[in-house]
């Protein structure tokens, strides 16, 4: 059981990969681009240890099937929309997260110079 002075536990999965046909240039929706996804669930999950009850934690499959649903939808302009999208939906499903981190990044985006990937985080709380 949980005490009001305990940190919450933390469950991350990094670095999902998707091919997606998001962005702000008409190519990058047709061609599509490599993403990435990594989602941080806080809450407090040690009451799933007593029966390995998937249920009373964070079921990082959650976060996959929830992103591959919007990264494999409708194309978008913007990286932002995305996580928006994905964060909202899963902080709506996984009832036993008190705070959502999401993190979408596009490799290789369309710069002039090289750069590995842009990235946007956004945050959810109860």
């Amino acid at each position: 059981m949980q005490n009001s002075q305990d940190a919450p536990d933390v469950i991350t999965i990094k670095s999902i990969q998707f091919h997606g046909k998001h962005g702000h240039a008409e190519i990058e929706r047709i061609e599509g681009n490599q993403f990435e996804v990594d989602v941080t669930a806080k809450g407090f999950f040690k009451d799933s240890i007593k029966n390995e009850e998937l249920d009373k934690t964070f079921d990082y499959s959650l976060a996959e099937k929830t992103a591959a649903e919007i990264i494999y939808g409708p194309s978008k302009k913007l990286i932002e929309t995305l996580c928006y999208q994905i964060g909202e939906e899963l902080f709506k499903k996984a009832e036993t997260i008190i705070e959502l981190i999401v993190t979408v990044r596009k490799l290789n985006p369309p710069v002039d110079s090289p750069a590995k990937y842009a990235q946007i985080t956004m945050t959810w709380k109860r």
